[in-house]
């Protein structure tokens, strides 16, 4: 997911002195030719999304920094270029820039091993640890799975920063190191760790001090803590049986090196804009140099091309490959440097054309990809002067042919289940305590004679289990905004004991980052034997 444009006098030295005026107002003005408001409207109904913001940056001005519908479902407040909303991953362009800034400082080398800076990081493999480079926590090529061990920061757990480094030991590798592309956010986590140990403040100490002041980010915000501070924020929003309502935020100040930044149309117009200037701001001055400009926007690590359905023919790319910070493709011909960013309840992307100068943010108060898809190519076209094509209508009809697919899946699954099976052991049995190797504990309880697994770390991962067939039952979450019922599946030993339990969502829209698959429970009772 992904997200420009006064000129700011700084001053910065190599020992990271950061002084900056007082940031001119954004003065946006936007093309008359192009309803704007027209086509974000018809997103925010074809997708059911309550609001969204827009940043548009060309040849160096500022043509948008605006908002669309409300803040809060429900309310009158709304959306306009100041509102905050979280970024998620955009964020991890900022740990990218932070990393340049101390490479161009002297203080790292992106090809230094991690345990230079953090002699007590360990991966899974020994090999892998000694291995493992600064540039390698940034490019997703670790050998860890898709979102691996993100259940420690995500929904909102008690894990500190430190013990989620620690326990990366414990997780197991997916693939052999560097040879593939699998999207991981604990890496940056680390990133993060590494920016605060070399600038001796915390991760959002440091972007304040080192890029949000000097770029004149004012409203921007590195915790929900800071958020407090301001009235202009938006709300998150969930599906619950199938509309978008409001729920509560979700705190994320144990992985911020990953998803830390929240802000709004006028300030990523600004980041935008130094972005596109290679770091410069103003005529002589800059945050990063030319070379770190380079290395951000320079394929690191491959990433496959799927061939789209033909409808969106079109949009598939020549290349696809992660830089440092940003996912890197091409369209119509030139260089696009993104990023997409997920949170409960916002979804926001951030687009980079280098060649026509040109960046195009979008945020919404949301959890629709679609919704940011169809704008992303309906902005590109109209920026970047192609040809329109309704890719809001195209884009609309397939996202509901897939939620009507995926519906019809879980569906057959669950009327093809043996449903005149029983659990093999009576629901006692499973009562009692059950720990993961880098996760940790959960619990199942028996309430009102229903079993309760809860995840010890997770307030808000705790829900009733149905059965499903054998032994197997279904986890239904008591925050139905998280869309993440999953399997939890017993085997037993030969004595009939429970052996241990894994899990798996239920269905494949479960946002990656509930890694279940990737937990191995095993009965703290039999793991004491």
């Amino acid at each position: 997911m992904n997200r420009i444009a006064a000129a700011v006098l700084i001053a910065f030295s190599a020992t990271g002195a950061v002084f900056a005026q007082e940031a001119a107002p954004v003065a946006a003005v936007q093309a008359p030719a192009y309803n704007l408001k027209a086509d974000v409207e018809r997103v925010m109904k074809e997708f059911d999304v309550p609001g969204i913001a827009i940043a548009v940056v060309k040849d160096g001005k500022v043509l948008a920094a605006q908002g669309f519908g409300v803040r809060k479902r429900g309310e009158p407040a709304p959306v306009d270029g100041k509102t905050i909303f979280e970024i998620a991953s955009n964020s991890k362009a900022f740990t990218a820039a932070a990393l340049g800034m101390l490479v161009d400082q002297g203080k790292l080398s992106w090809d230094d091993p991690v345990i230079k800076h953090l002699p007590d990081f360990r991966m899974y493999d020994a090999y892998v640890t000694a291995e493992m480079t600064v540039r390698d926590l940034l490019t997703h090529r670790s050998g860890l799975g898709l979102g691996a061990g993100d259940l420690m920061w995500w929904p909102t757990t008690n894990f500190t920063t430190d013990e989620i480094i620690h326990n990366l030991r414990y997780i197991k590798p997916a693939t052999s190191f560097r040879s593939s592309y699998a999207y991981d956010n604990l890496l940056y986590i680390v990133a993060g760790k590494i920016i605060a140990a070399k600038s001796g403040k915390s991760w959002g100490e440091t972007m304040h001090e080192w890029i949000l002041k000097p770029v004149g980010m004012t409203n921007t915000t590195t915790s929900l803590d800071e958020n407090a501070k301001f009235a202009n924020v938006s709300a998150p929003h969930s599906k619950i049986n199938g509309k978008a309502v409001p729920v509560k935020p979700m705190p994320v100040a144990n992985a911020v090196g990953a998803v830390g930044i929240n802000t709004n149309a006028e300030d990523i117009a600004r980041w935008m804009q130094v972005l596109l200037d290679n770091g410069k701001l103003g005529q002589d001055k800059r945050l990063w140099s030319d070379k770190q400009a380079r290395e951000m926007w320079t394929a690191q690590t491959p990433m496959t091309i799927n061939t789209p359905r033909p409808p969106l023919a079109a949009t598939k790319p020549n290349f696809y490959a992660y830089g440092l910070g940003f996912q890197l493709r091409d369209y119509q011909g030139k260089l696009v440097a993104m990023h997409g960013g997920a949170l409960q309840g916002f979804y926001t992307r951030v687009m980079l054309v280098p060649e026509a100068k040109l960046g195009i943010a979008i945020f919404t108060n949301a959890e629709s990809g679609p919704s940011l898809s169809a704008l992303q190519y309906r902005l590109l076209d109209q920026y970047l002067g192609v040809a329109p094509t309704d890719w809001i209508g195209r884009i609309a009809e397939m996202d509901r042919e897939m939620q009507a697919k995926e519906a019809a899946r879980v569906k057959g699954e669950a009327s093809s289940r043996a449903s005149s099976s029983k659990p093999s052991l009576p629901l006692a049995s499973y009562e009692g305590e059950y720990e993961d190797v880098w996760y940790g504990k959960a619990s199942i309880k028996r309430v009102n004679n229903k079993l309760v697994l809860s995840f010890a770390k997770t307030p808000d991962l705790t829900g009733e289990m149905e059965h499903f067939q054998h032994d197997t039952f279904i986890v239904r979450w008591k925050e139905r905004n998280f869309n993440a019922d999953a399997y939890i599946t017993f085997s037993l030993d030969h004595d009939g004991s429970i052996e241990r339990v894994r899990m798996k969502p239920v269905s494949t829209e479960t946002d990656f980052s509930y890694d279940f698959q990737d937990l191995l429970f095993v009965p703290v009772k039999k793991k004491e034997k």
